[in-house]
């Protein structure tokens, strides 16, 4: 079966969402921006109008949203807002805990509880468990593995079978992942280093909040196009968010400024 296929169903089931989403993610870079989201939008309406089912009200402002829109982009949960998609699959996307890329930061720090930089199978397991329990979901250990296997296929980009950071960012709305705006200001391991010592002014092997801070301002000086410095006070909460009481170690801030050296 298609992707376009999967978009005639009723109720589409979380493997044809994670196809659906590779689809139309042609660039496998996150998200649905420009001829991407457009085609989306075109079939969408064309598989609809085949099944003889009309569009969703969900679906309609959607299309009105961003089918004239060259310039739109979202991501994997903008697109389960729209999808008749198996409930419990749904509620990954919908949950309250992460409304935030503040929500967001704190809840790593819980997973990555070894601070070894990525959630593992078994870690991701008990995250996507847990959520399923605030919303008062209880579903079989054997449909559990199936979504933790479906979301590390949607959310590993480098195939390594395990989620960083920034992938499994990919819970958030686009507006309010505001890892994809450091994704264009990341530094080299060697840059990185220079800048954390500069900045770790007392020398202690952290950077405190007034540390963070500084950085950050000529961070946005320096990057005005990716960075915007009326957003300072946002980037600063939702990073020291990964602080450990107040203390953002330097394995902690690589995850947002490093990038992975190949």
């Amino acid at each position: 079966m298609t992707a376009e296929t999967h978009l005639q169903g009723t109720e589409i089931s979380a493997t044809q969402f994670f196809e659906i989403w590779h689809h139309y993610d042609s660039d496998g870079n996150g998200y649905m921006d420009g001829k991407e989201l457009q085609n989306f939008i075109q079939e969408l309406q064309q598989a609809r109008k085949k099944a003889g089912l009309d569009l969703t009200p969900e679906m309609k402002a959607f299309v009105d949203q961003y089918g004239k829109t060259p310039d739109g982009k979202i991501g994997i949960v903008e697109l389960a807002q729209i999808l008749p998609t198996e409930e419990n699959f749904l509620l990954f996307f919908r949950c309250q805990q992460l409304k935030s890329s503040e929500d967001f930061m704190q809840t790593w720090r819980k997973y990555d509880s070894d601070h070894s930089g990525f959630i593992d199978s078994e870690e991701l397991k008990s995250f996507l468990k847990d959520l399923l329990q605030k919303a008062n979901k209880q579903i079989e250990d054997s449909k559990l593995t199936e979504y933790t296997e479906i979301m590390l296929r949607m959310f590993d980009a480098n195939n390594d079978g395990k989620l960083e950071l920034t992938e499994l960012a990919r819970l958030l709305p686009v507006q309010e992942n505001f890892l994809i705006k450091f994704q264009g200001v990341k530094m080299c391991a060697k840059e990185f280093n220079k800048a954390f010592e500069m900045y770790d002014q007392d020398g202690n092997g952290y950077i405190d909040e007034n540390e963070l801070d500084a950085l950050l301002k000529d961070l946005c000086e320096k990057n005005k196009k990716e960075l915007d410095i009326n957003n300072l006070a946002t980037y600063k909460k939702s990073i020291m968010a990964l602080s450990d009481g107040g203390k953002l170690y330097r394995a902690e801030l690589a995850l947002i400024l490093c990038a992975e050296e190949n």
